[in-house]
């Protein structure tokens, strides 16, 4: 087989598909400001993983999904000590995380770590979640509470 230059791009992205895959190149950093640089910094020092035991069935299963692929790109400290905590918070942040190169995360695993990351920041970031509740408009704050309900019925029954 004679190589070409479209082979050779073709086979050059299959193999940095799949060194993305194996975590041997990690995605690229979103062009930053130095404050935002400094705040992510903090999130990757603290803690990098959750004790999801007490968790419905469901939710620990979700954890694992949420582990696997977002270790993918970057710490499992930057989302667990984000400052995120209402659904839609994570909505914004699991779609945009989906749609980046080499993440890999299909539709029906973004669900799941979406559900995870909302019902760990009622949990586990009861108090932070609680104050942008309080903080936030009429409207917005029964959206979060409907979406959170949604998530909690559902593992409720499993």
């Amino acid at each position: 087989m004679k190589s070409t230059p479209t082979t050779a791009f073709i086979l050059l992205s299959l193999a940095g598909s799949v060194l993305i895959g194996t975590n041997v190149i990690r995605a690229a950093e979103d062009d930053v400001d130095a404050a935002t640089k400094a705040k992510i910094a903090v999130f990757d020092k603290g803690p990098a993983k959750i004790d999801v035991s007490a968790y419905p069935a469901g939710i620990q299963k979700n954890y694992e999904v949420f582990r696997e692929k977002c270790t993918l790109c970057h710490t499992l400290a930057r989302p667990i000590n984000s400052d995120f905590a209402l659904p839609d918070e994570w909505s914004r942040y699991v779609k945009r995380m989906m749609h980046k190169p080499g993440s890999m995360i299909s539709a029906v695993q973004a669900k799941k770590i979406y559900e995870f990351l909302a019902y760990d920041s009622s949990v586990r970031k009861k108090a932070m979640f609680d104050e942008k509740l309080a903080q936030a408009t009429p409207a917005d704050r029964a959206d979060a509470e409907a979406k959170l309900k949604e998530v909690i019925e559902a593992y409720a029954k499993k």
